[in-house]
């Protein structure tokens, strides 16, 4: 088994929402837990690398893309 962590300020409440979600899909060979402490802990746990990279590369887009969501909302661009 390969495992990563991923830690976010634990005050992005909305992020750590948004990807508990994500965690209850299934993704092929992988399993992901998110939970909420002194930072927002993401473990992502998979069968081989390839399993691995693909589920660390889409967590990190959907990172990526709740920052710039939040961004245009607290900006108040259309």
């Amino acid at each position: 088994m390969h495992r990563m962590y991923i830690y976010l300020p634990a005050e992005d409440v909305e992020i750590y929402e948004a990807l508990k979600v994500e965690a209850g899909r299934e993704i092929p060979r992988t399993k992901v837990r998110v939970e909420r402490g002194e930072k927002i802990k993401i473990e992502i746990i998979a069968e081989d690398t390839h399993a691995l990279r693909a589920a660390i590369n889409s967590y990190l887009r959907w990172i990526e893309l709740s920052y710039g969501v939040m961004e245009v909302i607290e900006d108040g661009r259309t």
